[in-house]
C-alpha cells in the first residue's frame, strides 16, 4: 500500500503547505518528512495571562494549507491552538485549510447521555468551522456520526491499515479471535476481524459512570485462543483491565490489545503496568508520556505514512476511501 512505503510522497499539483501546532510535534515532523515538504513557519506563544497567540511567518496567499493538531492533553491548549491557526491562516488568504486531526478531543461527549447535558463534539465541530476550516482530517473518530457534525467534507482516516499489517505478521499464524471491548466498537473490531480472517466475539458491558465500566459477560468463544481486544482508545483502561480479566476467565491463551488513540489519563499507568495482558499496541497519534515509555508489553506503530498519504490524496483530488 501506498500510505505504508518509505521515502517521500511526490506532489506537482497546487501548492500546499503543512503547519503544525505544539501538541504533536514529532508525528508533524515525520508527516512532512514523507511528503518532500518542510513544516510552516509559524509561532506560536503566550501573553501573560495565558492567551495564546500566533503568527504564521511567510507567505501563505493563495496555498492549500494543513494544519496538523491532536487536541489531545492539555486538550484545551491544543483546542485553542488549532482555532487560532486556523484564523490567523484564514485571513492570511489561504486557498483552504484543512484541519488534519490525528486525535478529535471531546469526540466521546457525541450524544445527550442526560438531561441537561452538551453534545460538546458537535460544538467542537462548530468552532473548527467557525475558525475558517473548509475541511477536516481525522484517525479513528469515536463516533462516525461526527462526520455529519461538518458542512464540508471530512476524511475519517481508519487505523486498520496501520495496525492490521503488524498483527498479521505477529501473530497471523496463530488461532485467534478478535474482541470488542462494548457492543459500540463492534462495527470498528469486525473490519479487523475479517482483514485477519478470525471470528468476532463482543463484550458485553454496563458502565456506571464516566471512566466506570464493569465487563458482564462475553458473546463468543476465546478459550485457547489468542484474544485481541480493538478499541479506538485507552483512557483511565478501566474498559481495558475488565475486559482482560474476563477473557482471562473465559480461558484465552494470550490477550493483546489494540488502541489507536494512547489517552493514558488517570490511573492508566497503574492498571497497565499490573494488567495481565501479553501485549499493548497502540499508535502515535498522542506523544506518550515518558513513564508509558517504561512498559515492557508496549508497542508503538506510526501513522505518518497514512496521513501522508491521505493528504496526498486530497491534494490530487484522488480517493482516500480507498485507502481502506
Amino acid at each position: 500500500m501506498a500510505a505504508a512505503e518509505s521515502g517521500s510522497i511526490h506532489l506537482t499539483e497546487r501548492p500546499f503547505k503543512i503547519f503544525a501546532g505544539n501538541s504533536n510535534p514529532e508525528l508533524a515532523q515525520k508527516i512532512a518528512d514523507i511528503l518532500g515538504t518542510k513544516l510552516g513557519e509559524r509561532k506560536l506563544s503566550k501573553f501573560s495571562d495565558g492567551e495564546i497567540h500566533c503568527e504564521i511567518q511567510e507567505n501563505v496567499r493563495g496555498v492549500d494549507a494543513y494544519v496538523i493538531q491532536s487536541t489531545c492533553h492539555p486538550c484545551n491548549t491544543n483546542l485553542m491552538e488549532l482555532l487560532i491557526m486556523g484564523d490567523a491562516l484564514r485571513r492570511a488568504s489561504t486557498r483552504s485549510i484543512c484541519a488534519v486531526l490525528p486525535y478529535y478531543g471531546y469526540s466521546r461527549q457525541d450524544r445527550k447521555t442526560a438531561p441537561r447535558t452538551p453534545i460538546t463534539a458537535r460544538l467542537v465541530a462548530d468552532l473548527i468551522t467557525a475558525a475558517g476550516f473548509n475541511r477536516v482530517a481525522a484517525v479513528d473518530l469515536h463516533a462516525g456520526q461526527i462526520q455529519g457534525y461538518f458542512h464540508f467534507p471530512v476524511d475519517h482516516i481508519f487505523g486498520s491499515p496501520v495496525v492490521v499489517p503488524y498483527l498479521i505478521q505477529k501473530y497471523g499464524t496463530k488461532s485467534v479471535t478478535v474482541v470488542s471491548p462494548d457492543a459500540g466498537g463492534t462495527e470498528r473490531a469486525r473490519i479487523v476481524a475479517k482483514k485477519l480472517d478470525a471470528p468476532l466475539a463482543i463484550v458485553d458491558k454496563r458502565r456506571s459512570g464516566p471512566n466506570e465500566a464493569k465487563a458482564m459477560n462475553l458473546i463468543g468463544e476465546v478459550a485457547g485462543q489468542v484474544a485481541i481486544l480493538v478499541d479506538d482508545m485507552i483512557d483511565t483502561a478501566g474498559t481495558l483491565t475488565e475486559g482482560i480479566r474476563l477473557l482471562r476467565e473465559q480461558g484465552a491463551a494470550k490477550i493483546v490489545a489494540c488502541a489507536t488513540h494512547p489517552v493514558f489519563s488517570g490511573l492508566a499507568f497503574q492498571r497497565l503496568s499490573e494488567a495481565n495482558i501479553d501485549e499493548i499496541i497502540v499508535s502515535d497519534t498522542i506523544p506518550l508520556q515518558e513513564s508509558f515509555k517504561k512498559l515492557k508489553n508496549l508497542t508503538v506503530l506510526t501513522t505518518a505514512p497514512l496521513i501522508a498519504e491521505t493528504i496526498r490524496r486530497i491534494q490530487r483530488n484522488d480517493s482516500v476511501s480507498a485507502l481502506f
